[in-house]
This record gives structure tokens, C-alpha cells and sequence, in this order.
């Protein structure tokens, strides 16, 4: 589809003007190694003023820049590093999955890659198990960071200073009757999970589902963790302990694929 094709589906009820005429110029942008300002008064349909306070305000945010030495704009570096960060990220998701894969496996357990988004995680990818009684993926899905062992295991990766910055309050809000769902609890945890390695969720985030969870680094400038679900009546301390060693293989496996 080109810029200059119909609108795509789904308009928003209540659109804004000015935040559509500026992404427009991005996909324009993307037909063309270059704009000029007559170019896109043209293409929006709007006075030359409105398309030049436009490609200002892009350009003051590093989407668009001026070509030296004329009035033509092209790609700027915000629009680059937006870029290279998707590609990163999706090459940890396509790098990892086999990993996934070979400890869901061997493990007849679901599994869940990761990323810290603030004070939430972000599960960006997941095999499920095979078992007729598995807990289910929850690829796509954001939640509390607090109230996750994926979240707990980035967390601990963190010092309190940094944590006691992504929560300012003491009071912290939970998902189940056994989240935590206070600051000084969540440090103290956190403190275990860097002495122990890995870091557990026992119903914190849905009844009935334990998890066991190992940081996997930084890569493509995000922060990923590894994450072992169960349901509970599987879950024993031998088990989370065999979980764990097969995590912090799987790490060691994982750094491998990047050096």
C-alpha cells in the first residue's frame, strides 16, 4: 500500500487532524527518498504554513531533516533508531524461540519470553504446552511487573533506588488475593531473587498458575526474562529447582547466539 492509496479501515471516531497529516508525511516519506515543502501543502491539502509548522515539529523531534544545501527532507534519525530497535527486537524473539521450544519440551511446561516495560512486562512470545491441563500463553499481554515472576526476575536485575523510582508508594496494586502489594515486600523478594538466581510467582498473577522466572539480558536495548509456567498442582520444590537449572542453561545457551 503507498501513501497516496485510500485510508485504511477502521477510522478513529474522533480523529486528530494534525497527528494524521504528520504520520502521512512519514508514509510519504517511505514512497520517496525526499519531500519539499510544495509536496506535501500539495499531498495534505493544506496551506504551505500548516505543511511547513508540520515538518518543523518532525523535524525538531529528529523524523525528518533538512538535505544540506536545499529545501528538500528526508528521513530523519528518530525514524532510524525506531528502526533498528524493531529489527533487534525481532530478531531476540526469532533467536530465542528455539529455546523456547526445546524447554517447553523437555520441560512439558509453558513457556514465555519477556521484556521490562517500566514497572509492567510485556510477553512477547510463548510455546505452549502440550498437556491437556497447561497454563495457557500470554503472548501479547501486559501486566504488573510486581505481580509476575518475569517481572520480579527484571526487577531484581535493578538496585532499590531504581526500583523505589518505578514505584514511588509504598502501596502497590495487585492482581490475586497473593500479589504483593506493598514496596518494602517487593524489595525483600527482590533481594532473594539475586541471592537464589531466579525469582517465583506462587498465584500472584492468576489463581491457581505458579511460575519460576530467570533474567535474560539485554539485548536490542531492552531488558528480556525467561518464565517457566505451571499449574500448581504440579509445582513442587524439587520441580521449581529443576526448573531453574534448565533456565540458567538456557541463558548461557541464549548469550551464546549473540556473541
Amino acid at each position: 500500500m503507498t501513501a497516496k492509496e485510500d485510508a485504511p479501515p477502521n477510522r478513529p471516531q474522533y480523529p486528530i487532524e494534525s497527528v494524521d497529516n504528520a504520520l502521512r508525511i512519514l508514509l510519504l516519506l517511505g514512497d520517496r527518498r525526499s519531500i519539499r515543502l510544495t509536496e506535501v501543502s500539495e499531498y495534505l491539502s493544506v496551506a504551505s504554513s500548516t505543511a511547513h509548522r508540520l515538518l518543523a515539529m518532525l523535524q525538531y523531534r529528529g523524523f525528518v531533516r533538512q538535505v544540506e544545501g536545499s529545501r528538500a527532507y528526508e528521513p530523519g534519525p528518530a525514524l532510524t533508531t525506531i528502526a533498528f530497535a524493531v529489527l533487534r527486537q525481532t530478531d531476540v524473539r526469532a533467536r530465542v524461540h528455539p529455546v523456547l521450544e526445546r524447554l517447553s519440551a523437555s520441560l512439558g511446561e509453558t513457556v514465555h519470553l519477556a521484556r521490562l516495560d517500566g514497572n509492567t512486562v510485556t510477553f512477547v512470545d510463548s510455546v505452549e504446552s502440550a498437556r491437556a491441563v497447561r497454563v495457557g500463553s500470554r503472548m501479547g499481554m501486559t501486566m504488573p511487573a510486581h505481580c509476575t515472576s518475569s517481572g520480579k526476575a527484571l526487577l531484581a536485575t535493578l538496585d532499590d533506588s531504581g526500583v523505589r523510582e518505578l514505584y514511588p508508594k509504598e502501596k502497590l496494586t495487585g492482581l490475586t488475593s497473593h500479589s504483593i502489594t506493598k514496596r518494602s515486600v517487593l524489595l525483600r523478594q527482590l533481594a532473594e531473587v539475586r541471592r537464589v538466581g531466579f525469582a517465583t510467582s506462587d498465584e500472584e498473577s492468576e489463581d491457581e498458575v505458579v511460575s519460576v522466572s530467570v533474567s535474560l539480558g539485554e539485548y536490542g536495548g531492552a531488558h528480556y526474562s525467561l518464565n517457566v509456567s505451571t499449574p500448581k498442582s504440579r509445582m513442587s520444590d524439587v520441580t521449581r529447582e529443576e526448573i531453574a537449572a534448565a533456565l540458567a542453561q538456557a541463558v548461557d545457551e541464549v548469550a551464546a547466539f549473540f556473541l
